[in-house]
């Protein structure tokens, strides 16, 4: 269990403020490199999230070095080509189809892994569902200790698996760049949906 203490950038009203209303999706990104310990914060940050049973199926793999570019790229789009190629790190959120190994130890009141052995369709279901829950707190976890991100598919999720995952325990959801944005490369933020577009009472 990782209980190490996380760094937020700014405070209360500050820190959600700029986590959701100034934070952007970015595209284009500073010479400036990521530092390695905001990503450890970032990921202790969106483990506390809630997952079913705190079962926690999300993996990551950081792509930084120019293999791992190489090998990474040869699976993205035309149009995200340079957007990945310029990133500092790529991460690649995947989400681990024997997640339920580890309930033993995350989910200790009962037995959770029994719940899961030869039920393909529910184990399928549960990876993905709350891998990218994580991976939703993932990014506003990088938001919180001062990175910028830019979630991406457009990419090839088979050979994205092949390369980085052959053994087929994990599996890709999607791609997120990371490091600090070039904020004079943004367009102006799109509309939202407003509460009674998307909102409804029972």
């Amino acid at each position: 269990m990782n209980d190490a203490a996380v760094r937020v950038e700014g405070s209360g009203e500050d820190a959600v403020h700029r986590i959701f209303n100034l934070s952007r999706t970015h595209n284009a990104w500073l010479d400036k490199p990521v530092d390695e310990e905001r990503l450890r914060e970032a990921v202790a940050m969106a483990s506390m999230g809630p997952t079913s049973a705190n079962c926690q199926p999300m993996r990551i793999v950081f792509v930084r070095s120019e293999d791992g570019k190489e090998r990474l790229l040869k699976a993205v789009s035309p149009g995200n080509f340079e957007k990945v190629r310029t990133a500092p790190v790529t991460a690649i959120l995947g989400y681990d189809l024997e997640f339920y190994e580890k309930l033993p130890r995350l989910f200790p009141h009962r037995d959770a892994r029994s719940g899961f052995l030869g039920k393909d369709d529910h184990i399928r279901t549960t990876a993905f569902r709350n891998a990218t829950l994580q991976a939703g707190y993932f990014i506003l976890a990088l938001r919180a200790v001062g990175l910028d991100c830019g979630p991406l598919s457009g990419f090839s999720n088979e050979a994205v698996d092949a390369e980085f995952f052959p053994d087929g325990r994990i599996r890709s959801n999607f791609l997120c760049n990371v490091g600090h944005g070039d904020s004079s490369s943004l367009f102006g933020r799109l509309p939202r949906l407003a509460f009674e577009e998307v909102s409804t009472y029972a």
